[in-house]
């Protein structure tokens, strides 16, 4: 299993395009020891010819546009990505699915309720539907491991399989009060296993850390990529001088004392990567206390680019 990292900064990227905050000023001045992130995406191969994507980041094309991988082979429309399986229907982890409209045939992994949030109370997620085939959708049941097939290989010969794990997140406030009442949480937010030949992964971007019931799964992956959007829960508030805590937007901070870090602070084994940084984050400075508290505790941090064979 090849997995490669397209992009890893929180919603807005960094430097995020309105944002005067320090970090991304001092990016923009030249003056922080850091790299610029497009927002998160990772890519999966289980052969190398062949790309699965976790989830649909808005800067997808760009991201295809800079990774020789996604470029077409031969005449016509075509992509060697051609599945994506989404953790959630945040805005953040979908939008990039109307950059892939233009007549590709795909194949989308999700759970019931997000296909239910995109296709019932979204209309513009239709426009996946015009390709011949349309877009298939397969839904991921949680707590259960099922082979992922590509768009042209509908026996899952990849090998790969995936379990979606719930995190105990919520829907985005976006979905109405309404359809809300009628879908199970438990399907709002998932961590993605994925295992192929007796290695696993596991990818969760956005974990609130409310239950523990994920912790099992990361310890047991050899590589683990997890929410690293915030330094310190009231992080935002006191960079921005106003908005929400980390947990107030489903995200456990890693350096309180209940945070990611502690949480994992005893296991060994397997590589452990921090991904979907905000642009307030200390640890994009490379040579913060932060950063290297985190490289200290056995965790790498994510950039554009960064590449794993499993």
């Amino acid at each position: 299993m090849r997995v490669k990292i397209l992009g890893s900064a929180a919603g807005g990227g960094f430097p995020q395009w309105n944002c005067g905050c320090v970090n991304c000023s001092r990016l923009r001045g030249g003056s922080l020891r850091g790299q610029a992130r497009t927002q998160a995406e990772v890519a999966v191969s289980p052969d190398s010819s062949s790309w699965i994507l976790l989830n649909a980041s808005p800067d997808l094309r760009q991201q295809f546009m800079e990774n020789r991988e996604f470029v077409p082979s031969g005449a016509g429309r075509n992509t060697p990505a051609s599945a994506i399986i989404l953790t959630s229907a945040d805005v953040d982890c979908v939008l990039g699915l109307l950059h892939l409209r233009e007549f590709q045939p795909l194949r989308i992994y999700a759970t019931a309720s997000v296909r239910r949030v995109l296709i019932e109370e979204n209309s513009l997620f239709r426009t996946l539907e015009r390709s011949r085939p349309p877009v298939q959708w397969t839904s991921l049941r949680t707590n259960e491991a099922i082979p992922i097939s590509l768009e042209r290989d509908l026996a899952g010969r990849t090998g790969l399989c995936c379990k979606a794990v719930p995190l105990d997140g919520d829907f985005p406030d976006y979905v109405s009060e309404g359809l809300r009442r009628n879908l199970p949480r438990e399907e709002a937010l998932v961590g993605l296993e994925l295992e192929q030949n007796g290695k696993r992964m596991f990818y969760a971007p956005s974990l609130p850390g409310s239950s523990d019931g994920w912790k099992r799964h990361a310890v047991a992956s050899d590589l683990s990529l997890m929410d690293g959007t915030f330094w310190t829960n009231d992080e935002l508030v006191r960079v921005m001088g106003s908005g929400k805590t980390a947990r107030e937007m489903g995200h456990m901070p890693l350096s309180d004392e209940d945070g990611l870090l502690k949480q994992m602070g005893n296991v060994r084994g397997g590589r452990r990567i921090l991904i979907h940084m905000n642009n307030t984050n200390p640890l994009l400075d490379e040579e913060s206390e932060a950063n290297r508290a985190a490289r200290q505790a056995g965790w790498e941090i994510a950039c554009d680019g960064m590449e794993f064979e499993l």
